[in-house]
Formats: structure tokens, sequence, C-alpha cells
């Protein structure tokens, strides 16, 4: 519960009313607990000033809107921008709870990342977590909104898409762990460089306090000589000789990789039930949240055997004589090579198949971007290389241009399908890789019709 003077202190509000108590806070005219204040959000197809009356008329105590937007009401709250006002209540709110709190961001595996350091605090903690990738400011503020007195823990996944976005999400957020997984190409549209998207991931510690940790992927060539001496930093890592937590040995088998973490003078014989270099870092991290917050080695290796990946994200399904990798959900430059490096390795009866269309969000280096992950595929040893999609014909050009005969360019999904119908052999591994813009999906889902 909130008082209305101290949201409005929070928040800014042009406010001159009487205090009351706020019992919960609804960006929703469907959803409006009685005595909620409603906050009037603005998007590109939807604003949300157009049902203040609804809301107000519907069990609605009070109103936040931007002053421009709604005619005077004395039981509405005026502020400059209505998505500053809900992460300053959601700030509110926080400072109100107990739990420890882990932010986590990056260029790529923030959700992976996400889903195994909430399955490593939930073997010892009573936890929540951002639920599927609603990671943007709206996003953060109704997962903050849901902690309670028994939450001990809570694991904030942020992303970004412009400038400024980061420090406002970290001082809302208040973690007293911050970790940054990577730093790639992921939105150099907006922000130019890799240098410039460093900048902004690394303001996730402004609402760090001294002394809290920051967790960095030492790997990472931008993260690997980052020092920050206000706070506890630890860096994990493969390649890296100096992280504080390493993991060697690495095997990968049917479906799972298995390895031993180095941390503390000590080795543990740790496993997860997915593929790729890539994602032993994303456990790496875990292992560090989970023993930056006192959590036995032993359960923290339990936890992460036990993680399943969730949605489109490298999901390993065994499809009569044929293996499918759902990993359709997002792609940039770094988890294309991630995943196609991956697919190289793997074990294989048959033949190893990438099935990509374009990366979104590139900007000026989109056309170089694919024509190089076209290149590198032709490096990973795999067989076939069928892409579909306007700027993955640069993938085709960068293969051919490598050596690698058998890459294909289909101009529509329907004739890339005939072509995955016609190749298709028992034993054979198709990998779908795209932006979830490109719903690549469509093309694996049909080829679960395939009769063999």
């Amino acid at each position: 519960m909130f008082s209305i003077l101290e949201i409005a202190s929070e928040t800014g509000a042009n406010y001159t009313g009487e205090d009351a108590i706020v019992t919960s806070v609804s960006t929703d005219t469907r959803d409006l607990p009685e005595g909620c204040i409603f906050i009037a959000l603005k998007g590109d197809h939807f604003d949300g000033h157009n049902f203040i009356g609804e809301a107000l008329g519907g069990g609605a105590a009070f109103a936040v809107s931007m002053e421009k937007e709604a005619p005077p009401n004395d039981r509405v709250l005026y502020v400059k921008d209505t998505r500053d006002a809900l992460l300053g209540i959601a700030r509110l709110h926080r400072r109100k709870t107990p739990a420890k709190a882990v932010g986590i961001t990056g260029s790529s595996g923030k959700t992976t990342t996400k889903e195994m350091i909430a399955n490593v605090l939930s073997s010892e903690l009573n936890t929540i977590k951002t639920e599927k990738n609603l990671n943007n400011e709206i996003g953060l503020s109704k997962t903050i909104l849901r902690l309670d007195e028994s939450t001990e823990a809570a694991v904030f996944e942020m992303g970004i898409d412009g400038p400024g976005q980061m420090a406002r999400m970290s001082k809302s957020a208040l973690p007293d762990i911050a970790v940054i997984t990577n730093i790639g190409v992921t939105h150099i549209e907006a922000f130019g460089t890799r240098e410039r998207i460093l900048n902004e991931k690394i303001d996730i510690t402004a609402g760090l306090k001294d002394g809290g940790t920051l967790i960095l992927c030492g790997d990472n060539d931008l993260l690997r000589p980052l020092k920050r001496t206000r706070f506890n930093v630890i860096k994990y890592g493969i390649t890296n000789a100096n992280a504080t937590v390493r993991a060697k040995k690495i095997q990968e088998y049917a479906g799972h990789t298995e390895f031993t973490i180095s941390w503390d003078g000590k080795s543990f014989d740790a496993g997860i039930p997915a593929l790729g270099r890539h994602n032993v870092l994303n456990a790496l991290a875990a292992f560090c949240v989970g023993v930056s917050l006192d959590l036995k080695p032993q359960n923290i290796i339990t936890a992460l055997r036990s993680y399943r990946p969730e949605g489109m994200r490298q999901n390993i399904v065994r499809h009569n004589s044929l293996t499918i990798v759902e990993d359709c959900y997002n792609a940039n430059p770094d988890s294309m090579r991630a995943a196609l490096t991956t697919l190289g390795n793997m074990r294989c009866d048959g033949r190893r198949i990438a099935v990509l269309s374009d990366m979104g969000e590139l900007g000026a280096i989109a056309e170089s971007s694919h024509f190089e992950t076209g290149e590198f595929a032709a490096r990973c040893g795999l067989d076939y290389l069928l892409c579909t999609g306007r700027l993955s014909e640069g993938y085709v050009a960068g293969a051919r241009d490598a050596g690698m005969s058998d890459a294909f360019h289909y101009e529509t999904q329907e004739l890339l399908l005939k072509a995955i119908k016609s190749l298709a052999s028992p034993g054979d591994i198709f990998w779908f890789k795209a932006s979830r813009s490109m719903k690549l999906e469509d093309v694996m889902q049909q080829i679960y019709h395939l009769k063999r």
C-alpha cells in the first residue's frame, strides 16, 4: 500500500489534495482493484489517457497523467512522463521490501542467464523473476511491484533500446548484485559503437550501493579490463585465466554439457541441459550470483542441472529421426556465431544444417554483419546453410565467398520449406535461428508434419 502524498513526492507530481491510501497500481482498465492508482501510459498504438475517466469510475481511487493529456481533476496526479512515474512508484515499493535483488543486462544471453539465476536462487530462497522477456521499463516496474514481505530474492532482467534507460531502471530496481553478460552489437543502430553500448550497460550500477557486487564476463573484450573500485567486482570466464570463477574441461553430449567450475581454490563438477560455451558462461554467472548470496555450491550445481530452456531459445526437439533446435526467439551477430559454433560441434549421425533468417536492429552494419556471419558459418563444419529473408542473402554470399558451396537462399518461406522437405534425412540436425520478427518458427513448425 502507498500514501498518495508519498507517491506525489516520489514522482514529482503536481497534487494538492489530501492524503489517502492507495492499495495497488494498475495500467489496465480491465484490472482495477478497488482503491488502486491508474497509470495512463502512452505507446505507439495506445493511449491510456483516453481511459482515465473509465478508470476513476471503475475502482481506481486516483490516476496519473501527463499534464497536457487530461483536464484538471482533483483525483489525478499530473507528471511530465507517466513511464517515469511508474518507475518512481516501483522504486518507492522496492525500498519497502527486504528482498535481495539481482539485475541482469547484456547484449545477448540475458533471458537464459536470468532463468539460470532464478533456478539457483529458488533452490534456497523464495524468489520472483522477470516473466518471459518483459524487460523494458514497464515490465521491470510491474515485476518490482510483485515483491512482497515474503520475497527473499528477485531477479530483474533489464533490456534497453535507447540511451538513458538503464540508469533509470537501475535506480528503481536498486540491485544488490548487477550482472553484465557481454557487450556486443545489439542496438548498434541506436548507439553507434560498442563502446557507447558499454557505457549504457554499465549504468546498471546506477542503483547499486557502494560495496555491492558487480559480476562481469571476463571473456568479453570490453568487460575484461573494466574496473569499478566502488564495487566488489567478480569476473567469470572460460578463456580468461584470471577469472574468479572459471569453467574447465567442457564436454558436450547429446543435449547437455558437462564441465568443471573452479572457484575459491576448489573444483566442482557441473552440468547444464543445454549446449554451447555461451550457455556455460551463463551458468557461471548464475554460480557467481549464488555464492555471492552465500548459497551452498552443491545446491547451485543441482539447480543448474535442473534448468530448462525457455520458449524457442535453443530448445532441442527430437522429431522422428530428426533433431530440431528451436532458436527463433532472437538473433544478433554474437548469438548467431555462438549458435553456429555449437551446431558445428554437435555429435550427429546425419548432417548439420543451419536454417537462418535475418538479424534485426543492426542499422548501418546490417549487410556487413550478415556477410561476415556467412563467412563464419563456412568455417563451422556445417553441411548446409539454408536461408530466407532479404538480408539473409548476405549469409549465402559470405559463406560461398569463404568456400562453402552448399549455401542457398530462398525468396519465400514456402520455397525454403520445400527445400527442407526434399533434403531432410534420418540423423540430420536442423538449427533454426533468426530475429523474432522474421517468424522463422512458422517454417520450423511445418517440419513437425514431415512423415519419416
